[in-house]
């Protein structure tokens, strides 16, 4: 037996010191949260996706009664990017949230197992990491690869 040890290397900021790039991701993520469609949770997620033209494509979260016929705010953005600008690939990611109670949440969250799986495919598709940055309010996370955040994820798909 071999016991295996997966480590995310996770770098903690301030928002002071984001490059400008990534502030204008974290600021369109956080953005998109007053877009999120989310009358039964009331947990507003926005994400904001940069991609190798320099695009910035966005997205929220959209619920429905008919749960769950609703969509993340990550795979909101994604396929959106993959459906209109097929040939780009997938630079960085930002996701910020506000919770039930209208404010932007205080520590980070990170994308769920369904979005990981899908932005894996994406960074895949894309040759290289792409960048993971998770916004609070008084801490932000950079991951340096959607994979960081899912180490064993399904991509052996061809």
């Amino acid at each position: 037996m071999k016991e295996l040890k997966i480590v995310t290397p996770i770098l903690s900021v301030s928002y002071d010191e984001l490059s400008d790039s990534d502030r204008r991701l974290v600021d369109a993520a956080r953005k998109m949260t007053y877009k999120s469609y989310s009358p039964y949770s009331r947990f507003s997620v926005g994400a904001a996706i940069l991609l190798d033209n320099d695009v910035v494509v966005t997205g929220s979260n959209q619920e429905n009664v008919a749960y769950p016929s609703g969509i993340c705010a990550e795979r909101s953005a994604a396929f959106y990017a993959g459906a209109n600008y097929p040939e780009a690939h997938f630079m960085a990611i930002a996701i910020a949230a506000r919770g039930t109670d209208g404010e932007e949440i205080t520590d980070p969250i990170s994308p769920c197992g369904a979005c990981r799986q899908a932005l894996a495919e994406y960074e895949q598709l894309a040759g290289h990491d792409v960048k993971v940055i998770l916004a609070g309010h008084d801490s932000i996370y950079i991951v340096p690869s959607v994979k960081s955040l899912m180490p064993l994820a399904f991509i052996d798909f061809a």
